[in-house]
Order: structure tokens, then C-alpha cells, then sequence
């Protein structure tokens, strides 16, 4: 949705599993340059294990970050992988934080691929824009820039093979992001764990016919 293609820099907004794969996915379509934007050390510690380049929110500007790393250009392509639940590093919701900092952080006639989920209405949230399902986008810089932006449901399907096929061929090798493997009747202490962006719990794998005497990784 963002139109990466080789030769491209790439500028990932979040590294939960969804963001970690958007950086691999970037890297097997040949993108020159792949930048990771979070704050959870041990999540962008795996990006920078695939050869992205991390950058902490919680310490710099990750705009200024992305156009020092394009020579002030900005990046080609970037992806939004939070979802309307974004927050700022103090822990305040912002739905439209992601976005808006990849229509800055992404160069003129630039691609953003929006794949964080955004819902139709969201009633517990703070504000009532967002209660709406609404985000206060940047949508003047955004139409200035010409950018485009992809969003919507992943149509798994029309993906599903040739992931299979990379996977079989040994391009691509998504269970490096894995970091438990457990029991059935472990999962809801492994969810709450992963709700809380609990330390090196970045992808749990679900196995019902695990003795719950062995003990996740």
C-alpha cells in the first residue's frame, strides 16, 4: 500500500510484530534504507537485527531523525503500523500521532501505507474526535506534499502464497521476531504481558498440545 520498490527509503511507524514484518517485507521488495520508529528498546534492538535503523522516539525527533538519514528529503515510503490506540512517549493517546508524523517524515509525492487499525467509533477513547472513530490529520500538508496512502483490512489471500513461498525458499525468515512459544492454558497471562509491552514479549506462538509443564522461551 505504500508502493515500496527497490531503492527505496522506508520509514516504519511502530515494532510490534506488524511493524517488525513491515521492515522485512521492505527489505525483501530491496529497499536501500529502512528506518524503524518506537521506543521499546528490545522491540527496536529486533529491528536493528534485520538491518534497520532504529530510532527512539522517546529520545529524538523522529522526523528530524528520518529527513538527517534522507539529507533532508525526507523518506519514499512510510508505514503506519500503531493504529488509532497511538500514544506519545508520556502515555497520552493520540490517534493521529503515527500519521501525522509520517506525513512529515515522508518526502513530496511520497507513499504512506496505513495498515494499524483504525476503527469506525471508539467510545472509551479521551477526546471526541476520536470517539468518533475521527483523527485530526495533517491533511493540508499531506494534499501539499501530493502523497498518496494506502489503507484498509489486509487482503490476506492475495499474499498468502508467495509468503508461504519465501518462507519455503529460505527468503524470508519471520520467527526471529518469535520470543515465547506456550501452552493454551497460558494465553492469558501472555496476553496481559504483551498488552503491557511487558519486556521481550514481542510475538507469542499459541500451541495447544504443549505439556504445560514446559516452559516458554
Amino acid at each position: 500500500m505504500a508502493g515500496v520498490i527497490p531503492g527505496d527509503s522506508v520509514v516504519i511507524a511502530g515494532a510490534g510484530p506488524v511493524g517488525l514484518m513491515a521492515a522485512l517485507s521492505a527489505t525483501i521488495k530491496g529497499a536501500a534504507k529502512v528506518m524503524v520508529v518506537d521506543r521499546h528498546p528490545d522491540r527496536l534492538a529486533l529491528a536493528e537485527q534485520i538491518g534497520a535503523i532504529a530510532i527512539d522516539d522517546s529520545k529524538v525527533d523522529p522526523v528530524q531523525a528520518v529527513l538527517d538519514e534522507t539529507m533532508g528529503l525526507g523518506a519514499d515510503r512510510g508505514c503506519e503500523c500503531v493504529g488509532y490506540q497511538a500514544h506519545d512517549p508520556q502515555g497520552n493517546e493520540d490517534t493521529a500521532a503515527t500519521l501525522n508524523m509520517l506525513i512529515n517524515a515522508v518526502r513530496f509525492t511520497g507513499g504512506i501505507g496505513t495498515v494499524g487499525v483504525f476503527v469506525p467509533q471508539d467510545p472509551g477513547a479521551k477526546d471526541d474526535l476520536a470517539k468518533q472513530g475521527k483523527a485530526a490529520i495533517d491533511f493540508g500538508t499531506h494534499w501539499f506534499k501530493g502523497q498518496t496512502m494506502g489503507n484498509g483490512q489486509a487482503p490476506v489471500k492475495r499474499y498468502n502464497r508467495q509468503l508461504r513461498d519465501l518462507i519455503a525458499a529460505g527468503k524470508a525468515t519471520p520467527s526471529w521476531i518469535v520470543s515465547h512459544e506456550i501452552s493454551l492454558d497460558q494465553a492469558a497471562d501472555a496476553y496481559k504481558n504483551f498488552d503491557a509491552r511487558s519486556k521481550c514479549w514481542t510475538k507469542v506462538l499459541i500451541k495447544p498440545g504443549m505439556s504445560t509443564e514446559k516452559k516458554a522461551n
